[in-house]
Parts: C-alpha cells; sequence; structure tokens
C-alpha cells in the first residue's frame, strides 16, 4: 500500500548494484522518495505521475509548491511522449543529450504528467541525464522521474549521497550512494516555449547552446513566479554570509579563493573552471561544515562556465527571509 504524505521514513542508503537499483526502482513505483546521482548534482527523485509523491518532494524541501520541477526521462523518444519537440528542441537535444541541458517544451495533454510538476503550468522542464547509475535507474523504474536537487529548499546543493544524508535523513525513503557528481552545478535551462529563452546558467555553457541554434537566446534568469527551477533570487546558500569579488579578507571571514591565492578552501588553485564547477558545492558545504559565519569569494570569470559559477554564488549571496 502507498503511503501517506506524512509517513515517517528511515532513509536507507543503497549502492549501485543491480540489486539495490531494483529497490530504488520498486520504492518509486511505490509512491517513495529516491535521492540518486546525476553529472550535475543529486536528485530527489518521484514517481511525475503520482501527485502524492511528488507532494512529498515539496514537503520534503521545504519546497514552495510554485516552483515547478524538472523530470527526467531515459531517452529523446521518452521525451517526445511528454512534450511537444520542436526542431530547435530537436537539434539541441541531438547535440546536449543525453547531458545537463534542462529544456522547457509545451507539455502534451494525454502526458499524465502531475499538476504539482509544472505548478500548474502548460510546460514542463525536461532532461535526459548522462550519469550511468541514473539511467539505470529511470529504465528499471519506467516512469518519468521528477527530481529537484536532493537537499533543503533554499541551500546547497548535493554533490555527494553524505550531503544529502546531511540535509534529508529521515525524510526520504532511500539514496543511493554513486560518489560524487562529476559536473557539479545544475543543469542549464532553456525554454523553448516562445523564442529560446535562458532561464538559468548551468553544466552547459551558453555559447555553445548559441552556436548550436545560431541564435542568441534571450534572457529570463530570475521571477518572483518562477516558470523553471532556480529562478528565485536567494537559493544555493550556505549558513554564513557571502560577500563576492573580493580582493582582500576582512576581520572574521574566510576566503573561498580562485586562482593563486592564500586561501584555506580553494575552488581551483589553477583557475581551472570546469574544476570550480566541479568543486563550487563540495567546498560551500565544507565551509558549512567549518562553521564560517562570513564567507569572501575571489573574483571568478564570468565565460563560459563561470557564468553558472557567478550565478549560483550571486544567489547565494543574496538576502534572505
Amino acid at each position: 500500500m502507498k503511503r501517506s504524505v506524512t509517513a515517517p521514513k528511515n532513509t536507507k542508503i543503497l549502492s549501485d548494484s543491480p540489486s539495490d537499483s531494483d529497490r530504488a526502482g520498486a520504492i518509486l513505483l511505490d509512491g517513495g522518495l529516491v535521492a540518486f546521482p546525476t553529472e550535475t548534482v543529486y536528485g530527489l527523485g518521484a514517481d511525475a505521475r503520482n501527485g502524492l509523491a511528488v507532494a512529498s518532494v515539496y514537503e520534503a524541501k521545504g519546497r514552495p509548491s510554485f516552483n515547478p520541477l524538472i523530470v527526467h526521462v531515459p531517452s529523446i523518444e521518452a521525451a517526445r511522449a511528454l512534450v511537444e519537440v520542436s526542431d530547435v528542441a530537436e537539434r539541441l537535444a541531438s547535440a546536449f543529450w543525453p547531458g545537463a541541458l534542462t529544456l522547457v517544451l509545451p507539455l502534451k495533454a494525454e502526458s499524465g504528467i502531475s499538476k504539482l510538476v509544472t505548478a500548474g503550468l502548460e510546460t514542463l522542464a525536461i532532461r535526459v541525464p548522462s550519469h550511468a547509475l541514473a539511467q539505470d535507474l529511470l529504465m528499471r523504474a519506467g516512469v518519468p522521474v521528477a527530481a529537484p536537487s536532493a537537499n533543503p529548499s533554499g541551500r546547497v546543493s548535493p554533490t555527494q549521497a553524505q550531503h544529502v544524508i546531511a540535509g534529508l535523513d529521515g525524510k526520504i525513503d532511500a539514496v543511493v550512494d554513486g560518489g560524487r557528481c562529476t559536473v557539479g552545478i545544475e543543469s542549464t535551462i532553456i525554454s523553448l516555449a516562445g523564442d529560446p529563452t535562458l532561464l538559468r546558467t548551468g553544466g552547459i555553457p551558453v555559447e555553445a547552446i548559441e552556436a548550436c541554434i545560431c541564435a542568441p537566446l534571450t534572457r529570463q534568469e530570475h521571477a518572483e513566479t518562477p516558470s523553471a527551477p532556480g529562478q528565485l533570487a536567494s537559493h544555493y546558500a550556505p549558513k554564513g554570509t557571502v560577500r563576492l569579488n573580493a580582493d582582500t579578507v576582512e576581520g572574521g571571514e574566510t576566503l573561498l579563493g580562485f586562482g593563486p591565492v592564500d586561501a584555506e578552501i580553494n575552488l581551483s588553485p589553477s583557475g581551472d573552471l570546469i574544476e570550480a564547477a566541479a568543486n563550487l558545492f563540495q567546498c560551500l558545504h565544507q565551509l558549512d561544515q567549518m562553521g564560517a559565519e562570513h564567507i569572501a569569494v575571489s573574483p571568478i570569470p564570468t565565460h563560459d562556465l563561470g557564468a553558472a559559477i557567478n550565478d549560483r554564488l550571486n544567489r547565494a549571496a543574496a538576502p534572505r527571509d
């Protein structure tokens, strides 16, 4: 019998074995919640057709229900069953799926997706992840899986299983431990419900997307009423306050460095943006573990993945409710 949204849970840590993948798939089909690794961050998965399961995701995260979720599927063929895929969408999917790109597309009337997933919108944010464990779980479950980042809403996203446990232990059924996520920041989100529009910078550089479609993107990266995840002004926040573009360190601050600077924690001593992106959330978790109350962040370039890194840091530094 499927559990109610408020039922107590004992979070299990599952391995990457086939038997544990079967267990994870069975939990999803039973209306439960399973955190699993993707190449970007760990997602908190629920059967996207099951409104009660999706409501459990919002409850576990403390996430506002007006903030829609991304649905994960194993292939472009599975996506076509849920959304209207335009020529531009086909081009982007061919170039970047499986991978760290989410497309917002018109939802098909017969999709069966819970309205809680879309926050009542007529579009769906959808992605095909490249992580082998995510692919395996999606194939075994055989259902579209709604999966925001597996962390309390507004806090630092998880890139390791222990980050998930630290934030959600006892609130979800299981986490599949697949080690550390390789990309380390969330997917880039592009809306194709109208003109191609950037809703969130992420693991695929904007320059690569614009080159693929041979056109510039309209930008709509902040919204009080989001049309996709990651548009709220305050997000990805550590416990301490954050000061950006710091060339010096003030009293009481801990430096989050970038490049050849003297810092206890450094995103990339060599100034490599790919390395910095992969390390970003892990470093923010480390700062929380250290009890850092005030965080200064070295300047970071804004090109390529630097745009996504700066986006996350700007949201981490935003005023909080």
